[in-house]
């Protein structure tokens, strides 16, 4: 089953004061952490979102193979990026997308993996830290046209996810991965760099 990762990398990271695509962590920008954290869990092909200053991390950054779409409506939020990012996996013709965001280092490959191994068609998959749920999060084929229309503004399957919570399967990633995101350079200093 091919199992595309999409990496949602257009933000300009207005409270961080740049895109965050462009920070630079532990030696490696973001967006390469990103896209290495989802080959590295099995994730093939890989396909980055870009949307601010798009030509310079297409310039600064190192992405390999990835597949690199740009999101032109990207100051709409994350659900535009979200529904460009299925689009360019459904061209791709892959079964499961698993979902990530550049801004969360601590998202390992093995939570990846374990997200990942329950894909499916039909799939619904979120990682769970403690009682929340977080990234990633592996979208089956079946519910990327649902997922795409719900996902607006700066909201992206979430609104799809609670409606179906159902058929959402968590999968614990606590022990593998953190889920916190970086918003404010203060926050950079953590447990990720």
């Amino acid at each position: 089953m091919t199992i595309a990762g999409v990496l949602l990398a257009a933000g300009a990271g207005r409270r961080y004061g740049m895109p965050k695509a462009l920070v630079r962590m532990g030696g490696r920008l973001l967006v390469e952490r990103g896209v290495g954290t989802l080959r590295e869990g099995g994730c093939d092909p890989v396909v980055v979102v870009l949307g601010a200053a798009a030509d310079q991390v297409r310039a600064e950054a190192s992405l390999g193979a990835a597949i690199v779409v740009e999101n032109p409506e990207w100051p709409t939020g994350m659900g535009s990026s979200l529904g460009r990012g299925l689009r360019a996996t459904l061209e791709l013709g892959a079964q499961a997308a698993l979902v990530l965001l550049v801004d969360l280092p601590g998202v390992t490959p093995a939570a990846v993996r374990r997200v990942a191994a329950l894909a499916s068609p039909d799939a619904l998959v979120m990682a769970g830290y403690g009682p929340r749920r977080g990234h990633p999060v592996l979208l089956g084929r079946e519910h990327w046209a649902g997922v795409a229309a719900s996902a607006t503004g700066d909201v992206g399957a979430r609104p799809y996810l609670a409606a179906h919570s159902a058929a959402v399967r968590v999968v614990p990633c606590d022990d593998v991965a953190d889920d916190r995101d970086v918003d404010t350079p203060e926050e950079h200093t953590g447990s990720h760099a």
